[in-house]
């Protein structure tokens, strides 16, 4: 079993009561998501909070943070209260539809790293298939809500593996969300792209491809860029 908690240089998160570990693609997310001039921000799915903390760290902004799962918000709590941020950061325990429906604000950016494989078998812990496998409506319905949730500029940020990605990204251009930045990610420089990086906004505009190497080659030694987005966040960066 693993460590019931992932320790950064500024915050500890825990994640025992969570269907879904700290792992990379949350660290991706909450480093690479732009906070310039963001004051609101919106994490879907927020889980232990991971994201919700690394962006209250990089930012100023009051980060709202909702999750359906009853244990993920009470350990997501838990892990806001012993942040340097508490009173930045509001968990709330509800389902998008519902936020969407009660919610006035506007958000400048939302981000979510949503639940993927969606034509994968089912996880044999049921928690964790709620939190791993989805119909392709769920990832609609980021769209849709981020049309109503975003202020005039800003922005949607998400990470999902590649071919749910594309599928994402085709669909927010036909409900009017436009892809700003398309980052591919490879896990080493000779292995294919494993995840996107995806940023949207309601204008259109021309689209920069980029990339990202997590490793080098060698195990834990982690490429130039990948260490500068993170040296904030890893203990040993």
């Amino acid at each position: 079993m693993g460590a019931p908690s992932f320790s950064f240089k500024q915050f500890t998160v825990f994640h025992d009561k969570c269907a879904m570990k700290v792992g990379t693609d949350g660290v991706l997310l909450g480093g690479y998501a732009d906070v310039e001039n963001t004051k609101t921000i919106l994490d879907i799915g927020t889980g232990s909070g991971l994201i919700a903390l690394m962006l209250a760290q990089r930012s100023n902004a009051h980060v709202t943070a909702i999750d359906i799962d009853k244990d993920a918000v009470s350990q997501a709590l838990l892990n806001v209260a012993n942040s340097p941020w508490p009173s930045r950061i509001q968990v709330i325990e509800s389902s998008l539809a519902s936020f969407e429906n009660l919610c006035t604000d506007k958000f400048d950016l939302i981000v979510s790293n949503p639940p993927f494989f969606n034509n994968s078998l089912h996880a044999p812990n049921e928690s964790r298939t709620l939190a791993r496998h989805t119909e392709a409506d769920f990832h609609h319905e980021i769209c849709n809500a981020a049309l109503n949730l975003l202020n005039p500029n800003g922005k949607l940020v998400v990470i999902l593996p590649v071919t749910e990605g594309d599928l994402f990204v085709a669909y927010a251009q036909q409900i009017g969300l436009h892809c700003t930045q398309y980052v591919q990610v490879f896990p080493t420089p000779t292995a294919a792209a494993k995840r996107l990086l995806l940023e949207f906004c309601m204008q259109k505009c021309i689209c920069n491809h980029a990339s990202l190497v997590i490793e080098t080659g060698t195990r834990h030694e982690y490429s130039p860029e990948f260490s500068e987005m993170l040296q904030d966040f890893y203990l040993k960066l």
